[in-house]
């Protein structure tokens, strides 16, 4: 029993090692296991065999270090093409899994993530994937009362605010919270308390939270800080707590909390939305029963207020979902681009090593007669493919950091992420995974195929070794680059078509040239409808006398910023129509907003500085309006009810994109914001000056925002940017990604190109005896060349074709962001597969080239 435990652990040692002394040291054990115990024996031969095994692996390694780094002195080149090859497979997979581990993987920030989850209205049919309408109070108010399957429900609202008294007036990104979604959430504040969950939050009406960071920039982060009062839109509020730096609900741009408390006038009307609603799920539930509560609840709100709820159902998800589709998908397809860039980066480092190994196979050969055997051999070529892979991860680790903030363009602002991706111990341990997997088992195949050789056979076949298995090898390693550039490059223009189909969408204005800054007002200024027309007044005036401006104008939000406030219209003679299913989107507007713009009129006339209070209201309307709202009936003079009041209609301008540029728009309508009346609310209250200003007028902001601080010293400026950014921006992250992938493709174009090349010049230099004959026998150099060439093409034929029909498929499944691009569009699948081709033909021209040079004589004579 104790040989067999003793010869077991000999399989310990390496195999040469074993080979050479198994036996003397197994007859040394029998010998003195005569006089020892079953026990002492089996403790004997693991002090005896374990540390002497580590210590001959140690040594072995050593001798394989050494041998490897002076091998590598010696083929620089090929040794810094193994490293850059590996470092850009290992920095791509690194970076991408570091932003997929944030945005898909890690959970969010706060206790139990998993169990949090959003609910919002949306209509019957063809919800989408998240918040197409909020939440009513009074629905929400029936939902938090019926459901079982829910622990505890809240809501929040946007409350944007300006904050005075602690320096420059700034804009800062509020939300009002009702006190449930604090504990709903599990976050403990850094300082201070949350609100009180009591008496509906009444004793916290005047009350705030700070973020951390508006704790920091404005506050200097002084300990004292609670019961500090401040002004927060006119109003006085007591800061009782600040929340810690990871917590950035409900998105990170929020600053500070306010409590919302819902009062019974509330929730008298259905149709009033503006409420998001979270919850946490009872323990044991699961997200699907959840839902199908949810849907018996909203199937009796709908029978019991048929007048609002008919066409109401709910929007359901996790909070961790709450992203687009698309923004999912380009993740996903982000980290199926760089899987496949590692999978082109293995079969490349693949070749380049089973080429090396080839050139090498004499030397290994000499080794082999000398008594070197083939796990011996094995063992030193993958040694050197680990040392190369290892320096090539530890560069691809710094590829990774510089290419993490650049990935950051695809993280959705919609998560309340606590941090910034980042290489972290997460993505390290990714990366060794990644280096690790390059180097061995990439390494192992050549290893293993050159290692199978014998040496006497390798001796005896000299320069015309290598063939066959071994060529095949590389022919399927080749075909496998050009199926994966194929794939990468067809994505790729599928991508960037889209996006040139996105840009060529007409947003109906123009962007050029148009200043835009955000000048809120507080709700007491705001809610005197008096006072608010005199400070646009003012502001406009002084705005369109500075030089270079020719217009500039308020509205109640940017197009593709700011829908506008959804209303209802309610023609004369004609039956009410549902505000969801047929709302207009409306804008409260001031005279020159059609010319900043540049909208053209096609009928009637603009808003003018004479429609003010005390004239008929009036009103603009777009031409989808007239088509879905009249029928195309002439609409000049035509009358309606919108909020409420009548409106006569003076004129018809184009439809403009006011939710993006691939996205469905709702008919526009246009009123003026001098004859708003006081309580606008906060959607309709116009905010945004733009202005249309021609050459030299590079010091615009600093005079807009004097004009501003002259007229209210205490009124923020904020979002000031150009218009056309704000266009641009509706195509950034579609840009950002296909910048990534054609960066991804075009070395997925290059490595194919190296690996065609190799396998090519390996070829000729292994058929450099048939060559050399037939060169002798009279054989044309053009028809020499044209067989390289056309192994070459053969090669792309065969990769070419599967990878086509890989980007028919992955074409399909990202078939949401091509915009209406078929997945089986012929010019966009055909268009990767010939670059890879004339690519391919490319690489095989200085093969071909020296093909035609080789000398008979020489050929000959090296054989």
């Amino acid at each position: 029993m104790s040989s067999s435990l003793y010869r077991f652990l000999l399989h310990l040692y390496p195999a040469s090692f074993r080979a050479e002394y198994g036996d003397e040291l197994l007859r040394a054990f029998a010998e003195a296991a005569r006089h020892r115990g079953p026990v002492a024996n089996a403790v004997a031969a693991l002090r005896d065999i374990v540390p002497n095994a580590l210590i001959a692996h140690g040594s072995m390694l050593r001798q394989d270090l050494h041998y490897a780094f002076r091998t590598m002195r010696r083929s620089r080149v090929f040794v810094a093409t193994v490293i850059l090859v590996t470092a850009l497979g290992v920095g791509a997979n690194t970076a991408t899994f570091s932003v997929a581990d944030l945005v898909l993987l890690r959970p969010l920030p706060f206790r139990d993530p998993g169990a949090l989850v959003r609910l919002c209205e949306g209509p019957r049919e063809g919800g989408g994937w998240g918040c197409m309408n909020e939440l009513s109070p009074a629905n929400y108010r029936d939902v938090a009362r019926t459901t079982t399957t829910v622990r505890q429900w809240g809501v929040y609202t946007g409350a944007e605010g300006n904050l005075v008294g602690t320096g420059e007036p700034v804009r800062v990104g509020a939300e009002a919270v009702s006190p449930e979604v604090f504990p709903i959430l599990g976050v403990r504040p850094l300082l201070g308390r949350v609100f009180d969950t009591t008496a509906a939050g009444q004793r916290d009406a005047g009350s705030v939270v700070l973020s951390y960071g508006l704790w920091q920039s404005q506050f200097g982060g002084r300990s004292g800080i609670l019961g500090t009062t401040i002004r927060l839109d006119d109003k006085p509020r007591t800061i009782i707590g600040v929340m810690p730096p990871a917590f950035r609900f409900p998105a990170p741009g929020t600053q500070l909390w306010t409590p919302l408390v819902l009062r019974d006038t509330d929730f008298v009307d259905r149709t009033n939305t503006y409420l998001q609603g979270i919850g946490r799920l009872e323990p044991g539930v699961t997200f699907d029963q959840a839902r199908a509560e949810l849907a018996l609840v909203f199937g009796r709100l709908s029978r019991e207020n048929p007048e609002t709820n008919r066409d109401t159902w709910f929007s359901f998800f996790r909070l961790h979902d709450e992203m687009a589709p698309r923004y999912r998908l380009m993740l996903l397809l982000l980290c199926g681009a760089s899987l496949s860039l590692l999978l082109l980066t293995g079969a490349n480092l693949a070749n380049l090593l089973l080429a090396r190994a080839t050139a090498r196979e004499l030397e290994l050969a000499v080794r082999a007669a000398l008594g070197a055997g083939r796990e011996r051999l094995v063992r030193q070529m993958l040694t050197e493919s680990l040392v190369l892979a290892i320096i090539g991860g530890l560069i691809g680790v710094a590829v990774a950091t510089l290419a993490v903030p650049l990935l950051a363009h695809l993280i959705p602002t919609s998560l309340p992420l606590g941090e910034a991706p980042r290489l972290d111990s997460r993505a390290l341990l990714v990366a060794g995974a990644f280096t690790a997997l390059t180097g061995f088992v990439f390494g192992l195949i050549p290893a293993l195929v050159t290692g199978r050789r014998t040496a006497f056979r390798a001796l005896r076949e000299g320069a015309r070794g290598g063939g066959g298995r071994r060529q095949r090898l590389r022919t399927t390693l080749v075909a496998i680059e050009v199926a994966v550039s194929v794939l990468l490059l067809v994505s790729s223009t599928f991508l960037a078509r889209a996006v040139w189909r996105v840009q060529s969408v007409d947003p109906g204005f123009s962007s050029d040239g148009v200043l835009t800054l955000r000048t809120t007002l507080t709700q007491t200024r705001a809610a005197d409808s008096v006072r608010r027309t005199e400070f646009y007044d003012r502001v406009l005036a002084g705005v369109r006398a500075l030089p270079g401006v020719t217009a500039a104008a308020y509205t109640s939000g940017l197009p593709m910023v700011l829908t506008g406030g959804i209303t209802g219209v309610e023609l004369p003679g004609q039956p009410a129509r549902n505000r969801r299913a047929n709302g207009v989107s409306l804008r409260f507007v001031t005279p020159q907003f059609f010319d900043v713009l540049k909208i053209p009129i096609l009928a009637g006339r603009r808003i003018e500085e004479a429609d003010r209070l005390g004239r008929p209201l009036v009103a603009v309307v777009s031409e989808s309006f007239v088509a879905r709202q009249l029928s195309n009936e002439p609409p000049i003079g035509k009358t309606f009810r919108a909020r409420g009041l009548e409106y006569t209609i003076v004129g018809v301008v184009k439809d403009i994109k006011v939710r993006g540029l691939e996205r469905t728009n709702e008919p526009q309508l246009y009123l003026s914001a001098a004859q708003g009346p006081g309580a606008l609310g906060i959607l309709y209250i116009p905010k945004d000056l733009i202005i249309r200003a021609g050459a030299g007028s590079a010091g615009l902001v600093a005079a807009a925002r004097d004009i501003i601080h002259r007229i209210d010293a205490q009124q923020p400026v904020s979002d000031v940017r150009m218009l056309s950014n704000v266009v641009e921006g509706q195509t950034a992250d579609r840009r950002a990604q296909l910048r990534i992938l054609i960066a991804l493709a075009g070395l997925a174009l290059l490595l194919t190109a190296i690996g065609i090349y190799g396998l090519l010049a390996f070829m000729v230099t292994q058929r450099a005896r048939e060559i050399g004959v037939r060169l002798a026998l009279g054989a044309e150099p053009g028809r020499v060349a044209r067989m390289v060439v056309g192994d070459a093409t053969r090669l792309a034929l065969i990769g070419g074709v599967p990878g086509v029909i890989a980007a028919y498929a992955v074409a399909r499944a990202m078939n949401a962001l091509l915009f209406g691009i078929a997945p089986t569009d012929p010019v966009t699948l055909a268009s990767g597969f010939v670059i890879v081709l004339l690519a391919t033909i490319a690489g095989s021209l200085a093969p071909a080239m020296s093909a035609v040079r080789v000398s008979p004589l020489v050929a000959m004579r090296a054989e």
